[in-house]
């Protein structure tokens, strides 16, 4: 008898949905276990993609950079000169920045604002957005960074964000436009804006090297690859979204294509954007440790350092003042888009200070600070003998739990390696490419149709041709294993959340703060308490990838109808059968999505734990960047990417199957990592 939930369905539904494919899966296994066991013999070539068939991926990247650095030419200037030209005009605005928070002007005689001007205009900032409570918050955020020490690395960190966001912003917002008017183009930037967020960063640093130089501005154009797709998706859904009456309306009065899209289609979208805004923000706080390794400096440079130096007390309070730069334009973001959802109050006055209270505001807070920076040098920097620091505690801490439990860590860490690790390692590792892009392809098919197909078994094969199998396989398994374990973590976490708020707020901030911390600094106590190796980077990924586990969970949780539920307790069903036979089920879409953010989590962590000595893909990407080999780089990039694409097509067909055989409307939240 099938179960209620799959009944609703409907019969049409359930034909949809591939009824009997129980004989084609056990045909598809049963061929590639023929060819597991008995194909290395007869076909060897299906399980080592031969060399003579191998693609020059690498040496054409390499030759098509060499040729835009030395040889392309425009006429009236080279690429080079292009290129030189860009990192001028984004270099000015950051200088500008950073000489107003940090480094004044010294050839004109200025002195920056110091600590106490900087954290009045941030609380000023907050209360224009969200009142006294927000402007405290702020306050309170910038304060930190002075007494913790983090000032002068702050405001170089934060000069950068003031320029990649504005500039993230409108080529996201541009783009977004364009894809909105034109469907063609929406579909050409499509796998474009998918790749500009699954190649890992490290993979393009060198070829942004190449042609920006090595600097800031080199580490702000890598911050907009990496930043800008968000924007460019949150702005098409966002037009699309907007309601047709309002649309007819414009159409109504007369508005030309100009005005329609300035003057009605943004300004009704406003609040929906004011999210890009927010994630445009977030991501490129994401890349300030990345950002450091080509130049860009301030916190992330100290984190990097820190690890280098394995000084875990002193990275984590880098890594902390990230999180309190990120909390403070978190909130002031989120402010400011919820104020764009309300009408705007008439202007109090008609002189200029009554018309722009907050603008008149800022300048006088500004020249106060000068002149208060002028008669107290302890309003300019912030006093030594009066800063705190928490650095040798955590560092101790670290080394504490060494002494006192080195064999208990180490008999654990021995266990999984033995047990776990290194087997599922070698049962990847002995798979035929040919059997894997197989079964991914039927995979596709039964889930999506025969595109999905052709793109979940096209991007295996193609990994294979660039000769980048083994690696592939090695990034599997531990992103695989890593996943494995933050989903049995994440799902009981979920569960126990969903059901008790007070618990569900502290879970909450807790991943709120581990999704904000550099993924570097996941590392320094891992390789401390464990050294390098595979478990070491299992450790670091799991705990930067539980969060999504944790969230979606949460969110499918809430988000069931609570009269079904009560419909099961009026049934006399158990408090478990309700949880699994109901809850589950109907949150299964929003799990299958947070499995989905799991993995995108990982796999972008296990580029950064190359540094602690794994074999995978992201070593490639790394020994890429450190021999300043853009096609070797671009290529590991890119079959990490091809991974990250394959399991998200599939998941997401996967979810969209669920919630046709559970008969829930169509859609649900999708991030794109």
């Amino acid at each position: 008898m099938a179960h209620p939930l799959e009944a609703a369905a409907g019969p049409a539904a359930r034909a949809r949905l591939g009824g009997g494919g129980l004989p084609a899966w056990a045909a598809v296994l049963g061929g590639f276990g023929a060819l597991w066991l008995w194909g290395r013999g007869v076909a060897p070539w299906a399980f080592d993609y031969p060399r003579a068939l191998v693609l020059p991926a690498r040496r054409w990247i390499g030759a098509a950079t060499r040729w835009l650095l030395n040889e392309a030419d425009f006429g009236l200037f080279t690429f080079t000169d292009a290129t030189r030209f860009i990192a001028s005009v984004i270099d000015l605005p950051y200088r500008l920045a950073l000489g107003a928070l940090s480094g004044g002007f010294p050839a004109i005689g200025l002195a920056p604002m110091g600590w106490v001007g900087v954290v009045a205009l941030a609380a000023l900032i907050g209360h224009r957005a969200g009142g006294l409570r927000l402007a405290t918050l702020v306050a309170a955020c910038f304060a930190f960074l002075a007494v913790f020490g983090q000032w002068t690395s702050a405001m170089v960190t934060l000069a950068s964000i003031l320029v990649a966001v504005p500039l993230g912003v409108a080529g996201g917002l541009a783009l977004g436009l364009a894809g909105h008017r034109w469907l063609w183009f929406a579909r050409a930037i499509e796998p474009i804006l998918d790749l500009m967020q699954t190649i890992p960063v490290f993979a393009y640093l060198v070829p942004i090297l190449i042609l920006f130089g090595f600097g800031p501005t080199a580490a702000v154009v890598a911050t907009l690859i990496y930043a800008m797709p968000p924007m460019t998706r949150v702005t098409m859904l966002a037009l699309a979204r907007v309601p047709d009456d309002i649309r007819d309306l414009g159409r109504m009065i007369g508005c030309t294509r100009r005005q329609m899209t300035w003057r009605v289609m943004l300004p009704s979208a406003k609040d929906r954007l004011m999210v890009g805004v927010n994630q445009v923000i977030m991501l490129s706080l994401n890349m300030v440790i990345i950002a450091s390794m080509i130049g860009a400096g301030g916190l992330g440079f100290d984190v990097l350092s820190a690890l280098r130096r394995l000084d875990f007390g002193t990275g984590l309070e880098a890594g902390l003042a990230i999180v309190a730069l990120a909390i403070a334009l978190d909130r002031l973001s989120q402010a400011f888009a919820e104020r764009a959802a309300l009408p705007l109050a008439p202007a109090a006055g008609r002189g200029p200070v009554a018309r722009h209270p907050y603008l008149a505001g800022a300048l006088a807070t500004i020249l106060a600070a000068g002149l208060l920076a002028a008669l107290m040098p302890a309003a300019q920097t912030y006093p030594e003998a009066l800063r705190v620091t928490t650095g040798p505690f955590w560092s101790d801490l670290v080394a504490w739990i060494n002494v006192n439990y080195f064999d208990s860590l180490e008999a654990m860490k021995n266990a999984l390696l033995l047990n776990l690790l290194i087997p599922f390692k070698r049962f990847l590792a002995g798979l035929p490419w040919l059997g894997v892009a197989g079964l991914l392809a039927f995979a596709g098919w039964r889930l999506g149709g025969a595109r999905l197909a052709l793109i979940a078994g096209g991007l295996a094969v193609l990994i294979a041709v660039v000769d980048l199998w083994e690696e592939a396989m090695v990034t599997v398994y531990l992103c695989g294993i890593s996943v494995a374990i933050a989903m049995l973590i994440g799902l009981p976490l979920g569960i126990l959340a969903a059901e008790r708020e007070g618990l569900w707020r502290w879970l909450r901030l807790t991943i709120d703060t581990l999704q904000t911390l550099p993924s570097f600094v996941y590392l320094m106590p891992a390789v401390m308490l464990f050294r390098v190796g595979d478990f070491t980077a299992m450790l670091a990924v799991v705990a930067y990838s539980v969060a999504p586990a944790i969230r979606y969970t949460v969110l499918g949780l809430q988000g069931v109808d609570p009269r079904l539920v009560e419909a099961g307790r009026a049934m006399g069903c158990t408090r478990r059968q309700i949880l699994m036979h109901i809850r589950l089920r109907l949150a299964l879409p929003e799990i299958l999505l947070g499995l989905n953010q799991t993995i995108m989590f990982a796999l972008s962590m296990l580029v950064i734990t190359a540094l602690v000595g794994t074999r995978d893909l992201g070593q490639e990407v790394y020994i890429a960047l450190t021999k300043a080999d853009p096609g070797r780089g671009l290529v590991a990039g890119l079959a990490v990417a091809f991974i990250a694409i394959i399991a998200d097509r599939l998941i997401q067909a996967a979810a969209a199957r669920a919630r046709a055989r559970l008969g829930l409307a169509a859609g649900g939240p999708r991030e794109h990592a």
